[in-house]
């Protein structure tokens, strides 16, 4: 569903990207990591379509990018550190208006029905403003689920929220794992990176240093090749 080959993107003088090789299968969920300023981010808003490549191969979903931009964005559903939502309306309301900009059937079965997945139903018809961090980030894999995209991508979804609402987060990316979605998801959190994942894949100073299954590697060996591979073993001590 996503193949990045020789990926490349320069800032000027600057080069973020060196020539990233990565695959996702359909229905696969991969985790990219990788310290503060290796370029997980700027990978993220390349595939999904917010930035253009300098060079290299990108692919997604059998479309190349940027060329065929437009057919790719339908079929993407984006978690970012923008909600995208808005806050003066409920929840129900900011459903309703993304579900009428994808010119979606049935709006209203839609709505209700990503409301219940996300637990939210009972909240519908409060405003957005109101609700906790966690609450804000379950309705925005609401949004970005509701036109039932074949790929989910997430840049760092865990920031700022508490153990409960991490813990329901974990629950819903299950959730849209066994529904054969493919998802790449980018976080500093080493621990729910590796537990979620079919694959787990490290970043490195705009380079894919390593890419292992995460059924093969516990979680203190993945710490310690993750320390090896960013030479950041006081960090990665951090999320132990």
């Amino acid at each position: 569903m996503i193949k990045l080959q020789g990926l490349v993107k320069q800032y000027g003088m600057n080069l973020v990207l060196r020539g990233v090789d990565l695959h996702v299968g359909a229905g696969e969920f991969v985790t990219l990591v990788g310290s503060n300023g290796a370029g997980k981010s700027t990978l993220m808003r390349v595939v999904a379509t917010l930035l253009q490549p300098t060079s290299g191969k990108v692919q997604i979903g059998g479309w190349s990018l940027p060329k065929q931009a437009g057919r790719v964005r339908r079929h993407i559903g984006l978690v970012s550190h923008y909600s995208l939502l808005y806050g003066d309306l409920t929840a129900a309301e900011n459903l309703t208006f993304f579900a009428r900009l994808y010119q979606l059937d049935n709006q209203e079965e839609r709505v209700m029905a990503a409301l219940k997945k996300v637990g939210l139903y009972a909240r519908q018809r409060d405003a957005v403003s109101t609700f906790s961090r966690g609450m804000v980030q379950r309705l925005t894999i609401a949004r970005a689920t509701l036109h039932e995209p074949d790929i989910l991508l997430l840049d760092e979804p865990y920031t700022g929220l508490d153990q409960d609402a991490s813990r329901l987060l974990d629950d819903l990316l299950r959730q849209e794992h066994e529904n054969g979605r493919s998802i790449l998801m980018i976080t500093h959190d080493l621990s729910h990176g590796l537990n979620l994942c079919d694959r787990v894949a490290i970043l490195n100073q705009g380079k894919i240093v390593c890419d292992v299954d995460s059924r093969t590697i516990s979680p203190a060996d993945f710490l310690d090749l993750y320390a090896e591979q960013t030479g950041s073993k006081k960090k990665v001590a951090s999320h132990e």
